[in-house]
């Protein structure tokens, strides 16, 4: 595999497991210095671990809360002080807190949107600032399909994930002239910790609705957010890139 990112650095949110983990590997696999960064330290702590061993490349573990603004601007300040530079940035940290909406209570609204849309608009601002003054960056947020389409009992997480699209195209247009792309990647169902954990019946019922007739894999996603970090994407912008074995098309 070539080593697009020889020398680059990247920060990927919510990396200690799952999606976010397969993210921080393919990125290292082809040579980014990667920010694992977590709420759950010792998680990150282990992938980064298992990264350097892997892939002899640096990997640094960073507790952060997404939804606070002085811990994201404090692990900015981390990756500064170790890497002198942020070449890309993924957020991908998020929750689930599903309801009916007469059930759904507002602090399981508000926590949603704090971690899974306010986190993408501190870390995408503080992440910025760096980029704008060496006129490269790539953003690569992780919304997903239920953003475009909806689903039962998420109202929250739906609204949280289509508010991620609109800010990707709106942030697209105002860092563009500092060649600075900003696109979105949008997962269907894939197989993680979190949708191991679903009843059967819910998972088969999932799975009727992918016209492949399986799961995605992280990797599957992975793959995807590395070509939007690539020199070859370097003409998409404001892009959206369903990545769900045609759930949603």
């Amino acid at each position: 595999m070539s080593l697009r990112f020889t020398d680059k650095v990247a920060i990927v949110t919510g990396a200690g497991r799952g999606i976010g983990k397969a993210i921080a590997r393919r990125l290292a696999s082809e040579g980014a210095k990667v920010v694992i960064c977590d709420i759950d330290k010792e998680s990150a702590e282990k992938t980064a671990e298992e990264i350097r061993k892997e892939f002899a490349t640096e990997a640094l573990a960073l507790f952060v809360d997404v939804a606070d603004e002085n811990s994201v601007n404090a692990m900015v300040g981390e990756v500064i002080k170790a890497f002198g530079k942020i070449d890309i940035l993924v957020n991908n940290a998020g929750i689930t807190r599903d309801d009916l909406l007469l059930r759904m209570s507002v602090e399981d609204w508000d926590k949603v949107i704090s971690v899974n849309l306010k986190s993408v608009f501190l870390c995408t601002k503080a992440v910025a600032r760096h980029m704008v003054r060496q006129r490269f960056g790539r953003i690569v947020n992780i919304s997903s399909v239920i953003g475009l389409r909806g689903n039962v009992g998420q109202t929250n997480y739906g609204a949280s994930k289509a508010g991620i699209i609109g800010f990707t195209k709106s942030a697209a247009r105002e860092l563009a002239g500092r060649n600075i792309t900003v696109n979105a990647v949008a997962p269907g169902y894939i197989s993680t910790e979190m949708t191991e954990k679903l009843p059967n019946e819910l998972k088969e019922q999932m799975l009727r609705q992918v016209p492949l007739g399986r799961p995605g894999q992280p990797e599957d996603v992975a793959g995807v957010v590395a070509f939007l970090c690539s020199d070859d994407a370097s003409y998409i912008t404001g892009e959206i890139i369903r990545v769900d074995g045609g759930m949603a098309m």
